[in-house]
């Protein structure tokens, strides 16, 4: 997918069929920043490798495996890399239980991220801005990242097309945690411009419009 300036490659990874995101600031740009990985991160390496680009960041939507999975093999491959996560989610870089990886029956961790967000502000990597959105609910440092020049929101596992993120990890009040996420979609990402295109952790893209008309949820 183009954008007027952003170009924007979704690569669908692993079991869980997370959205990872590789976002250049055009498309002959060379360095990149990438949203997310999946649970195998070598479709994403291969098309870093053949496409001859350059990963300078990877921002973390959220500390859950099927979305960090991908740390290790891209930090091997690009040492140079920084990893960016939310300091709510920080620790579950190096917990395999709260990042939930224990439940199907392997560890994951990566080590620490190299930059850790402390709230809500703008980011740079790779000539993109993005304006940082803190959305817990999902989990406690869940982020989304807006840019408001395309009008282009990248939602983590947040929002979806016609749904939202889960609640009802163990460990959390599952109640508590959903009026918390709903509350922050309604007055933190619904308020965005209709036309906002929405690209979610997983699924297919949709837009602020739809989600305010046809999600059950909002």
């Amino acid at each position: 997918m183009k954008g007027i300036f952003m170009h924007i490659d979704t690569l669908i990874l692993g079991a869980y069929e997370n959205n990872s995101y590789v976002v250049r600031k055009d498309s002959q740009a060379k360095d990149c920043l990438i949203i997310d990985t999946g649970l195998d991160a070598g479709p994403l390496t291969s098309f870093l490798q053949s496409n001859d680009l350059n990963p300078v960041a990877i921002v973390l939507t959220h500390g859950h495996a099927d979305h960090i999975a991908g740390v290790g093999p891209l930090r091997e491959m690009f040492p140079e890399i920084k990893v960016c996560i939310h300091k709510a989610d920080a620790g579950m870089l190096s917990d395999s239980a709260s990042n939930l990886s224990m439940l199907s029956g392997v560890s994951i961790v990566t080590g620490d991220a190299e930059v850790v967000i402390e709230g809500e502000g703008p980011i740079e990597y790779a000539g993109i801005k993005l304006q940082v959105i803190h959305t817990p609910g999902h989990t406690p440092g869940g982020i989304c990242l807006y840019n408001e020049e395309e009008k282009i929101l990248f939602s983590g596992d947040t929002l979806f097309c016609g749904s939202i993120g889960r609640t009802d990890f163990g460990g959390y009040d599952e109640q508590k945690c959903f009026e918390q996420l709903i509350n922050n979609i309604k007055t933190k990402l619904v308020i965005l411009p209709e036309d906002t295109k929405v690209l979610s952790g997983h699924g297919p893209a949709t837009t602020i419009r739809n989600e305010k008309k046809h999600n059950p949820y909002l």
